[in-house]
């Protein structure tokens, strides 16, 4: 399974790429998943359901299945760390690609999503991992090859080329 991150500040639309690069990719034939790290607490669930009443009751999993699809939550209780990407990663069934939206300080290589109205200095110059620049606009001094941003075509063709998937 080839692995490659996207990587960037907040709200400089790591996620609005990604979702427009997971089309991209499957059209080629590849099959696709996805990691991404969340700095606050999230739910899948909500208060009233079944899943959650198990979860508030103490159940360490709950695992949620219908004719579509399934869900396996685990709650880290106590003082359990976080998983690490290493760790998440083995938990997954495997694919062609495994896209990974933030964990920056991992060794994987990523493409950064820089917009200069973010107001972030440059990553890219600082870590030798990111090894493209996708922004909307111009990259002064960067590094790295910078991608259109708004061209999910080109970035995915930049990935595939850079994972060595062919097509």
């Amino acid at each position: 399974m080839k692995v490659f991150g996207l990587t960037g500040w907040s709200g400089s639309g790591k996620t609005a790429l990604i979702v427009r690069l997971i089309p991209a990719l499957t059209a080629r034939g590849l099959r696709v998943s996805t990691v991404k790290h969340a700095h606050k607490g999230f739910d899948i669930d909500h208060p009233g359901k079944d899943s959650h009443n198990h979860r508030m009751a103490g159940a360490t999993e709950v695992l949620v299945s219908s004719p579509r699809r399934w869900a396996l939550m685990h709650e880290l209780r106590d003082d359990e760390p976080e998983l690490t990407l290493p760790d998440l990663m083995a938990k997954l069934s495997p694919v062609d690609l495994l896209l990974i939206e933030g964990f920056k300080r991992e060794p994987h290589e990523k493409i950064e999503v820089w917009r200069a109205e973010v107001g972030k200095p440059l990553i890219a110059a600082e870590d030798p991992r990111i090894v493209a620049v996708a922004s909307d606009g111009p990259v002064p001094d960067s590094p790295v090859p910078v991608l259109n941003l708004n061209d999910a075509d080109a970035v995915a063709a930049f990935v595939v080329a850079r994972c060595g998937l062919g097509g």
